[in-house]
């Protein structure tokens, strides 16, 4: 061997090196980028994404899209490098996805919690706005609560100071709103009877300013017909606004989609609020190339979305259940929306 292929393998010693350590360190940063996007009026692996049993179903054609995040995890150096410049990627600690004093599966299954969460609260949503019957019933009695000796499990509220309640939500509020010590009358039913009972309340742990009752509701469809969403290996609480719309869009006459595509992210809950989610940008890239030319976006994720709107893509501001179905049905009237 010359003097040249010498020195010319010495100094490719470290370059190897270095190629040998970026491909064999992992980084602790995890990659988000867009991930599968699914029409909840369609049909996932030859079922109904969100299927309806025990009742006529409106005929719906068009889009109502949830999208979705993926997350790239154990990425040496250049695979995190590579993912960030490509533009579609972007990089963030890995403690903000996978908590160190977690492990992946916990993670997991606390996503799974919530999407299965977020499946009920699209179901009570829906049928609140349909005006479809759901019982609000007492399972739980704190045995040292304000409520021990005048509630009880199995108890469906109906009012409380004389306002109608019929979500967890509406209890919560007409309580904390007034002062611990205050009496208030709650209209029951106990056994096919109706009642009312006085309840002298507490201070709410944490807050202790605002009234408790220390009772547990929760809010059960009484209808004749059951509602099932059939998406596996998906998590978290976003799609609980897309899931809202689509069982109302097959409940009821008329296209919310108009027929077109429209797609969409958000938390929501019983009373029809929906919350801001994390990875908008993604999220909108992912349903712009699904095809996607409408796009709601819950109120406080505005800011994040105008910074990054893939071109041909319509961004609808949201608050909550009826502000999204009004701007719907004003787009597909020829009349406009609250942008974001």
């Amino acid at each position: 061997m010359n003097r040249r292929m010498v020195t010319l393998a010495a100094a490719l010693v470290p370059v190897v090196a270095l190629f040998t350590l970026g491909t064999a360190v992992t980084v602790p940063f995890v990659a988000l980028g867009p991930g599968p996007t699914f029409n909840t009026l369609g049909e996932a692996e030859g079922k109904p994404v969100v299927e309806i049993e025990g009742t006529e179903i409106d005929p719906t054609t068009g889009n109502l899209n949830m999208t979705t995040v993926s997350v790239r995890d154990g990425l040496n150096i250049f695979e995190a490098f590579g993912n960030w410049i490509s533009g579609r990627y972007g990089l963030v600690p890995r403690s903000e996805v996978y908590p160190p004093d977690k492990s992946k599966d916990e993670v997991k299954q606390e996503n799974e919690a919530d999407f299965a969460q977020s499946e009920d609260s699209a179901e009570l949503a829906a049928l609140h706005y349909l005006d479809l019957p759901v019982a609000l019933e007492v399972v739980d009695v704190a045995e040292d609560g304000p409520a021990k000796d005048a509630l009880r499990p199995g108890d469906q509220l109906l009012a409380i100071n004389g306002t109608q309640v019929q979500t967890v939500g509406e209890v919560q509020r007409a309580v904390a709103e007034l002062e611990p010590g205050s009496e208030v009358s709650v209209l029951l039913r106990r056994d096919g009877q109706e009642m009312t009972v006085p309840v002298t309340l507490g201070a709410r742990p944490g807050a202790t300013d605002h009234g408790y009752l220390g009772i547990t509701p929760q809010e059960k469809p009484e209808v004749p017909f059951t509602v099932d969403f059939n998406l596996a290996e998906v998590g978290g609480p976003s799609a609980g606004l897309m899931f809202t719309l689509a069982v109302i869009d097959k409940l009821s006459p008329g296209e919310l989609s108009g027929g077109g595509f429209v797609a969409g992210t958000g938390t929501i809950d019983s009373d029809g609020e929906v919350g801001p989610i994390g990875g908008i940008p993604y999220k909108l890239l992912a349903a712009r190339e699904a095809g996607a030319t409408t796009f709601l976006v819950p109120s406080k994720n505005c800011d994040e979305a105008r910074q990054r709107v893939p071109e041909g893509l319509r961004l609808v501001k949201v608050d909550n259940l009826d502000g999204a179905v009004s701007a719907l049905e004003s787009l597909n009237s020829g009349g406009d929306a609250p942008a974001c």
